[in-house]
């Protein structure tokens, strides 16, 4: 059996990290050219990092960048300062095998704040061991890049800090990196909360995945998460026309810069038969 006990540096870290973003309310810590800083990084991290690698390319495999563009956005999702990347594919992809049943590390069943936060340092049983990272993420233990970047987000972290400290003081420190890993962490929590508990539903899953408009539009088109939950599989999480995806977009123009190929998105015939409403064909014998 998997022991288990609160994990406290995850909840330390948590703890600094927001306090820290606190520091813009003192005088001189606020800039607009830190603000923009912020924001420029929370892009690269949050869309390039987390949406179009961790969780598009590596944990689905919707489609395939070429290798230095896989890396380079690897070590942009390594700066979001939300795990290495075989621990978070490893977290996510037993977040789809068990989706809001027994055995979810961020089931939406143990209410709001536990998926949201509280499953990142409470005792949680279900967040990967490592032989389980090594079951479910065989794919990328296979790869040495990602063995070894899985020793590095930190450091990289503290490089960041460093290079902002030199350009910019401690003004762009703050926001930089304090102000901005707070912005990345809850827009991607809230697709673990909210996104499973308000919104609507336009497929049959067996999950609580709900599209929310206003997370998808802070998490550059991941709140469209009920579409997600129905084709894990596709590239495109904004299915219907007003359903804005930036990340889809992004990999819409690095097809067509011959960067990404193998896109996979489900066809009209397979989102038809998941619609809600839709009533499956009887057996017939």
């Amino acid at each position: 059996m998997k022991l288990s006990r609160p994990n406290w540096s995850n909840g330390l870290g948590i703890l600094g990290i927001h306090l820290g973003a606190l520091l813009i309310f003192l005088p001189g810590m606020f800039t607009w050219s830190g603000l923009a800083v912020a924001a420029v990084l929370a892009y690269v991290t949050g869309a390039m990092g987390v949406t179009l690698n961790y969780h598009r390319t590596l944990t689905h495999r919707s489609l395939r960048m070429v290798k230095p563009l896989e890396y380079l956005t690897a070590i942009f999702g390594a700066l979001a300062l939300q795990g290495d990347p075989i621990t978070w594919v490893a977290t996510h992809r037993i977040h789809h095998a068990h989706s809001d049943r027994k055995g979810d590390p961020h089931t939406v069943r143990r209410g709001l704040t536990w998926a949201h936060i509280l499953w990142l340092f409470r005792t949680n049983k279900y967040v990967p061991s490592p032989e389980e990272k090594r079951r479910y993420c065989p794919d990328l233990y296979a790869d040495k890049f990602y063995v070894v970047s899985g020793y590095l987000h930190v450091p990289l972290q503290l490089l960041l800090a460093v290079g902002l400290f030199a350009l910019g003081g401690w003004s762009w420190v703050v926001m930089g990196i304090f102000l901005r890993l707070v912005f990345t962490y809850h827009t991607t929590w809230l697709v673990n909360s909210a996104s499973h508990a308000v919104g609507y539903r336009t497929y049959r899953t067996t999950d609580r995945s709900t599209n929310s408009w206003w997370v998808a539009l802070v998490s550059f088109g991941e709140g469209w998460h009920n579409n997600h939950h129905a084709f894990p599989f596709s590239a495109r999480h904004g299915m219907a026309w007003w359903e804005i995806d930036l990340t889809w977009w992004h990999i819409k123009v690095l097809r067509t810069l011959r960067m990404v190929d193998r896109i996979r998105v489900p066809s009209i015939e397979m989102r038809e038969r998941l619609r809600v409403g839709i009533r499956r064909p009887s057996r017939v014998g």
